[in-house]
């Protein structure tokens, strides 16, 4: 009987050093903006909207009811992404909402994400 232990077999990987650089490039960049929403978005399910869309776009961050009721939140992840966040935040929020004024910081680049999702805080 061989009792030799037999090394597993190499696997070459079928992605060339060239299409790995080049997809490493490609990757998106992730920018951070806040918010703050003015007009009838408490009481509206406005902040569990938000999070809903924030997750569908793939957002990470937070909102929450200010004091001055309105809602102030972040917003984490790719350009595109933030920028169809906008829109809704500006224009639709929750069925019950109406949004009389949307105030956004400038979108600034970040190296990663600083939150592991998009949270509702109280």
């Amino acid at each position: 009987m061989d009792t030799k232990i037999k090394q597993p077999k190499k696997v070459e990987s079928k992605l060339s050093a060239e299409v790995l650089a080049k997809n490493m490039g490609n990757e998106k960049k992730i920018y951070s903006t806040m918010f703050e929403i003015f007009g009838r978005v408490q009481g509206v399910y406005f902040r569990k909207h938000t999070q809903i869309k924030a997750k569908q776009l793939g957002l990470n961050g937070w909102c929450m009811n200010t004091k001055e009721g309105t809602v102030k939140g972040i917003m984490e992840g790719p350009q595109d992404m933030i920028s169809e966040m906008r829109l809704w935040l500006q224009h639709k929020g929750s069925p019950r909402s109406i949004i009389e004024k949307a105030v956004f910081t400038s979108n600034e680049p970040i190296p990663t994400y600083n939150f592991n999702a998009f949270t509702i805080r109280r």
